[in-house]
């Protein structure tokens, strides 16, 4: 392949992702009714620059259950379909499609850089200092963040600055991979810069990024990269582990810590972690939970269910950032409707509403828990841990208590849950769903044309990160990170006594419900498991449990044991729910019969919504391997960047166990 033509196919298709295609708002000098040399030349044209990174970056609701929806594919909520990376396998190398390796807001973001930051510095940039030092924070902060969405994915990773020419290269140079820990110390840089150059959000709507945004995803970083290199450690995942596939280039082959060693990289990131979280938990005013469910209107509201679903986030003081919608603009999603309903067939698992304590702090299998059961979702709610009870939905339950002509998908009852239905829009995979991003008001439950807010961060998130970084780091918990647990679980109406708790626990029964037991294949100490739990409850339905599962190392240990996913106790009282009226049901089973509806009751008495019938990929259980934890990289990425010979004379090297073939499914 000559290299013109190179040229046109890496721009056609973004091999390396450093240049847009022709069609990308930002592939030329952006606005092209403002000459380029008084483009980004006032603090208005900066804003406007930031303003449309906002929707390409950032995450927001859409259609379905929006961000709560999130979690799908974990041991916290499940689809009415399986993903193939359970399945070993099935995710395979791809030649050219897939994967998250497009550079093209990190270029819009470099060439932003390139054009302010000397105008800056110079003092052209005309307008208020202190807005235009926030618009420039704020591009420092979507460079990380989109950065951070490459860490999870590939862990080593390019660090690119500048936006590059159409010249094979500079490209070929800039593909070269940096190893992941800097990549993780390039994102908090970056974040160090947001935090210089934006104000707080305290006492503004908290709709544009802030000061205590930055802190936050600071802390996040920090805590996912140093449990990463903890949990990985003395494997190919990590820099200098053995069979670090990226030794066998030269340019990382004498690879060494800035710290010296992994042991003290970890030490670096999990005091980051905990410096940043700190900053931002004792500014954070944690909403009041009443710990019951409005039924009437005459009847207190309960702001902490409220926040997830209200229209206006803004006074709401553990919000630190949250995206607006308008029925007027058109900018509308489906997410409250989703909670009227089976939350777009993302039910929660049995394994999440378990790993719920009860209200006196104990675990439901321990004795004297108090624990009623599971034979009907009644029965689940009983003296539970308040984030259960409020946001797991029970047959009978008011939905709506505002009426409006405009919410024609309301469900003004909670009906029985709807599982023989598949379509996403009203049926319940699970049997159970949550009211997590409802609003009592019809007003917003028309068809796709929900306006309430979605919630980005919130400042809850750094109290749970300071306590987890803190035990990681210390093998305990300082008086600050005590603190911060008592305030969770005093406002989730649960025990405070959080050593009562971890002598209750028995491990192994913990295992039977939650990947984030393990770590690396083995059962985790009860007060690390604990921490862990607190996250997973308080953060449920949010979108980190993948996140957390992978820096974990949560699913070694279904390489060899299978994990079922399961939903509420159907084979039990609750069948008859599923009843004719001549006393004989619709439900259908047998993993032979093409007809069936549900899955036997000699498999489980719970729901399993992948084990229904035989041609089920996922009939057997969920599996991992071990290449799972990073993505492949695409072929032709390798192949573009050799020069035309052996894709081992690529600069980019393949993530652990993931061949150098297309469509071939990982080697270990």
């Amino acid at each position: 392949m000559k290299h013109s033509n190179i040229f046109k196919y890496v721009a056609g298709v973004a091999v390396l992702g450093f240049m847009t295609s022709c069609n990308d708002f930002l592939d030329q000098e952006p606005m092209s009714s403002v000459s380029p040399e008084k483009y980004l030349k006032d603090e208005s044209q900066l804003e406007a620059y930031a303003n449309k990174l906002y929707t390409d970056i950032l995450p927001g609701h859409a259609y379905g259950y929006g961000l709560y929806g999130e979690d799908n594919h974990t041991d916290n909520q499940a689809g009415f379909g399986y993903n193939n990376r359970y399945i070993p396998g099935q995710w395979k190398t791809s030649q050219s499609s897939g994967g998250s390796y497009s550079f093209g807001n990190i270029y819009s973001c470099n060439y932003f850089f390139e054009k302010v930051l000397p105008e800056f510095e110079a003092g052209t940039i005309s307008g208020a200092e202190e807005k235009i030092r926030q618009y420039i924070g704020e591009m420092y902060f979507m460079r990380a963040y989109e950065y951070f969405k490459r860490l999870r994915s590939y862990g080593d990773f390019p660090i690119v600055k500048a936006t590059l020419p159409d010249q094979m290269e500079p490209l070929v140079e800039a593909s070269k991979r940096s190893p992941r820990n800097e990549v993780a110390r390039f994102i908090l840089s970056d974040l160090d810069s947001a935090i210089e150059m934006m104000s707080s959000g305290k006492g503004t709507e908290k709709t544009r990024i802030n000061r205590e945004c930055a802190l936050l995803m600071k802390s996040r970083v920090a805590l996912f990269e140093g449990t990463w290199l903890k949990y990985f450690k003395d494997t190919p995942f990590v820099p200098n582990g053995p069979e670090w596939p990226g030794k066998s280039k030269e340019y990382n082959a004498n690879y060494q810590y800035p710290t010296g060693d992994i042991d003290k990289e970890i030490d670096f990131f999990l005091t980051e972690a905990m410096n940043a979280a700190k900053e931002v938990a004792d500014a954070t005013q944690l909403v009041e939970n009443t710990g019951t469910i409005q039924q009437a209107i005459s009847e207190p509201a309960n702001p902490y269910m409220d926040m997830f679903g209200d229209e206006d986030m803004s006074d709401y003081s553990e919000v630190l950032l949250w995206r607006p919608y308008s029925k007027a603009l058109g900018l509308t999603h489906g997410v409250a409707t989703a909670a009227q309903h089976g939350n777009y067939g993302i039910g929660v698992t049995r394994g999440m509403v378990n790993g719920f304590l009860m209200a006196n702090g104990l675990p439901v299998y321990a004795a004297g828990s108090g624990y009623q059961g599971d034979e009907t979702i009644s029965d689940v709610r009983k003296g539970r841990d308040s984030r259960l009870h409020i946001f797991l939905k029970e047959p009978g339950q008011i939905n709506v208590l505002f009426e409006s002509a405009e919410g024609d998908m309301a469900v003004p009852i909670e009906p029985f849950p709807v599982i023989l239905n598949n379509n996403a829009e009203k049926g319940y995979s699970t049997g159970y769903a949550l009211r997590k991003g409802n609003n009592y008001d019809q007003k917003y439950l028309g068809n796709g044309l929900c306006y309430t807010g979605a919630l980005i961060f919130r400042g809850t998130e750094a109290l749970l990160n300071y306590i987890e970084a803190c035990y990681e780091k210390n093998g305990s918990l300082d008086n600050i990170a005590q603190s911060y647990w008592t305030q969770i679980r005093k406002r989730s109406h649960v025990d405070t006594d959080y050593n009562k708790t971890i002598a209750a626990t028995d491990m192994a029964k913990e295992a039977l419900n939650d990947w984030g037991a393990y770590s690396a294949g083995k059962l985790i100490d009860p007060t690390l498991y604990n921490i862990r739990r607190e996250r997973r409850c308080e953060l449920m339905a949010e979108g980190l449990r993948y996140m957390d599962l992978m820096r974990w190392r949560a699913m070694d240990q279904m390489i060899s044991t299978p994990y079922h996913i399961e939903g509420f106790k159907l084979w039990g009282s609750m069948q008859h729910w599923y009843d004719n009226e001549d006393g004989t049901s619709q439900l259908v089973y047998g993993m032979d019969n093409p007809k069936a509806n549900v899955s036997d009751p000699a498999i489980s008495p719970y729901l399993r919504p992948y084990e229904k019938n035989n041609n089920n990929l996922a009939k057997d259980g969920y599996r991992w391997a071990m290449a799972h934890y990073l993505e492949p990289y695409r072929i032709q990425d390798m192949d573009i960047t050799s020069g035309g010979g052996s894709i081992e004379n690529s600069p980019i090297y393949q993530n652990p166990y993931w061949p150098t073939e297309p469509n071939m499914p990982p080697l270990k």
